[in-house]
């Protein structure tokens, strides 16, 4: 029989038309409400896998209950035990657990995992003790989340049970209990044993080293955490927001040389994490280094960086210190505009940023929105108030927080106290400090001291703040000695002022400033031989005069200035512009008070000295560069010479300026030829 080859014969076509067929429209994806009505596994994996929310995630159990395959299928109650853990669930996700008939190390570690993730450290750890029960023995996965438990309670002697069983167990190699065991015992401060752990690794990431690291800073020691920074650069591992993040807890005072590589650490590692900017802005506003924190939040913004509430609580303070607030506002609307708002680390450093540039109302305005106050937002505005001279109103303030608000520490007596020696509250203030000792039992410490001794000795009563010295149960410093002679040089009062002196240049003997007051009082005596051998023997030693330095704000730049500054690109506008002023000020009875320079030079030479002071020319930059009527704000690093407080009164008056200058102690408020502190300060 012969075989036909199919491919040989002809083909016969239809000629008639046969309908189209039509494709079924696409359906758009089915919703996970809409899966669970049709649930299977595989449904049911891709919902759980979606990190479904509360409510989903109850629907779906609901289902999953009702169905014998999915509710015996061991994979999915571990996504559903992992899924309620991400939902901040993690009593469901015990319950779950202790429902399960045939448990295991994995369910164990869901537990223990879901527990630690939601912050729950000793819940996690009561679960790892009863895994005998269970008949479970923990593995590799388990450790590094009953580590992490143990540093989150610092409960070093359960962690170094967790560590003899790591051994027992045989996983003490494996990299991620190795950096649990860093961490546990860099956060219990015993870092001979992280560092000891850390050096048997047998291997090794950037989580081991920033581990160590973090360990060193949160104990104060900044070198040797720099130190590892230094070897990670010699084995070639790169910094990263972590290695930043680890370095915050101390940075503060840090030297000039420390703070130099913490800047190129931070150019080595990942600019792209807020964290990393958030570190070095801390840096610098902890190191007084305020000017280069600003300069590093602009460059944050002009980089993309989107600044979260850390950023802007930590660049805030250096807004306020430097009276930047332009800047400040700015900050503050983007506060707004992020609903940053409500977070009392932010709105407490937003009150201070607004009183440390002489807003108060605007720092009221804050404190009164606030949902909530701890102590740090009433002393931040009692504070201000005090500053900007207001003593009345932060003693109100004060008595309201008394009767309303929370307790007051320490620092709240310290501002209180502080407020009613500017304000020359004198029995406010003592009845201030009697309430502290008495009904609120808190020890005096030095700062009140050196309060109680400014009020008396402002009011004049210098017999009486050096009785109060010799009467202080612990030894005077610095501050306290300093506020006497002060109120010495003010009063004339030579004697004790001799004796302060004395005890100063013991505590701090390279202090150019307080041989300046004893020169004055000296000089106010016309005891000029004695003049003439303070000065010579601040020669002698090398000791010269802290410079003035006057900061103002214009167009989002700080520009500074010192005495004689010739510096500045409008240097000679500035000066022409400060002559014609003179002239103006003479006219109405302007004459140098040249007790406040120095006194071995010619009457001629101390007025043109006390014209350049670094004030009167912030003040005259800003005429020459705004229009008139612009409030002005200078911020100088001493205390305002008594000639520049008249200069500046008159200034006021002539240009119709308000003038706002903040030296170290206070604020004064010019306007219209008259200061805020009624020449109380």
């Amino acid at each position: 029989m012969k075989l036909t080859n199919p491919l040989l014969i002809p083909r016969r076509f239809s000629t008639t038309i046969q309908p189209q067929t039509r494709l079924p429209p696409l359906q758009p994806p089915k919703s996970p409400q809409q899966n669970i009505a049709i649930i299977n596994e595989y449904i049911c994996r891709q919902i759980l896998d979606e990190h479904p929310d509360i409510r989903t995630l109850k629907s779906l159990h609901s289902k999953i209950i009702f169905d014998q395959t999915l509710r015996s299928n061991p994979s999915i109650a571990i996504k559903l035990m992992r899924a309620y853990a991400a939902c901040g669930q993690p009593s469901i996700t015990h319950h779950l657990f202790e429902e399960i008939t045939d448990k295991n190390v994995v369910l164990l570690n869901v537990l223990i995992r879901s527990y630690v993730n939601n912050r729950l450290y000793q819940d996690a750890l009561l679960v790892y003790k009863s895994k005998s029960s269970y008949g479970i023995n923990p593995d590799h996965y388990t450790f590094p989340f009953v580590l992490k438990a143990c540093s989150g309670t610092e409960n070093l002697r359960v962690g170094i049970q967790v560590h003899g069983s790591v051994v027992r167990v045989g996983v003490d190699s494996n990299l991620f209990v190795g950096n649990g065991l860093v961490a546990l015992y860099g956060k219990c401060g015993c870092l001979l044993e992280a560092r000891r752990v850390l050096d048997e690794m047998p291997e090794r990431d950037a989580v081991s080293w920033n581990s160590l690291i973090t360990g060193y800073a949160q104990y104060g020691r900044f070198d040797d955490a720099l130190a590892v920074c230094r070897e990670m650069e010699v084995l070639s591992v790169k910094p990263n927001a972590s290695t930043m993040a680890g370095l915050l807890p101390a940075v503060t005072n840090a030297t000039a040389e420390n703070v130099s590589f913490v800047k190129e650490l931070f150019m080595k590692s990942d600019k792209d994490s807020v964290v990393s900017w958030n570190v070095m802005i801390a840096m610098y506003v902890s190191n007084s280094m305020s000017m280069s924190a600003v300069e590093v939040y602009s460059e944050m913004e002009a980089c993309g960086i989107e600044p979260d509430a850390v950023t802007v609580a930590s660049v805030l303070p250096a807004c306020g210190d430097l009276s930047a607030l332009l800047l400040g506002r700015r900050i503050h609307e983007y506060v707004e505009r992020k609903r940053l708002r409500p977070n009392l680390l932010l709105e407490n450093a937003l009150i201070n940023m607004y009183a440390k540039c002489g807003c108060l109302d605007d720092a009221r305005k804050v404190f009164d929105e606030m949902l909530y106050r701890d102590v740090v937002s009433w002393t931040s505005m009692i504070s201000g108030y005090g500053m900007n001279g207001k003593g009345r109103i932060a003693v109100a303030l004060f008595l309201k927080m008394l009767a309303s608000g929370p307790t007051p520490d320490h620092i709240a007596f310290v501002s209180v106290i502080s407020a009613c020696s500017h304000a020359g509250l004198l029995d406010e203030g003592r009845y201030c400090y009697k309430l502290m000792t008495k009904e609120y039992r808190l020890m005096p410490r030095l700062e009140h001291c050196a309060c109680m001794v400014d009020l008396l000795g402002r009011a004049g009563l210098i017999d009486e703040a050096y009785g109060f010295i010799k009467k202080m149960p612990m030894e005077p410093n610095e501050r306290i000695w300093g506020a006497l002679l002060s109120s010495c040089r003010v009063y004339s009062n030579l004697n004790i002022g001799l004796q302060a002196a004395d005890h100063l240049f013991q505590l701090v003997p390279e202090h150019a400033g307080y041989y300046v007051l004893l020169s004055n009082i000296y000089a106010k005596a016309g005891r000029w031989e004695d003049v003439t051998t303070v000065r010579s023997i601040m020669k002698g030693k090398g000791i010269k005069k802290v410079p003035g330095i006057s900061n103002v704000e214009l167009n989002r730049r700080v520009h500074s200035f010192l005495a004689g500054d010739q510096s500045h690109p409008q240097s000679k506008k500035i000066y022409e512009e400060l002559d014609v002023l003179l002239g103006k000020m003479k006219e109405v009875g302007y004459v140098p008070k040249t007790d406040s320079a120095l006194h071995d030079v010619e009457e001629e030479d101390k007025e043109n000295h006390l014209v350049v002071h670094s004030e009167k020319l912030a003040i005259v930059f800003v005429i020459i560069n705004t229009k008139p009527g612009t409030p002005i704000r200078i911020t100088k690093n001493l205390r305002v010479c008594g000639d520049c407080h008249i200069a500046i009164k008159l200034i006021s008056k002539i240009v119709g300026r308000d003038i706002v200058v903040r030296d170290m102690n206070r604020f004064h408020h010019f306007q219209n030829g008259i200061c805020s502190c009624d020449d109380y300060w």
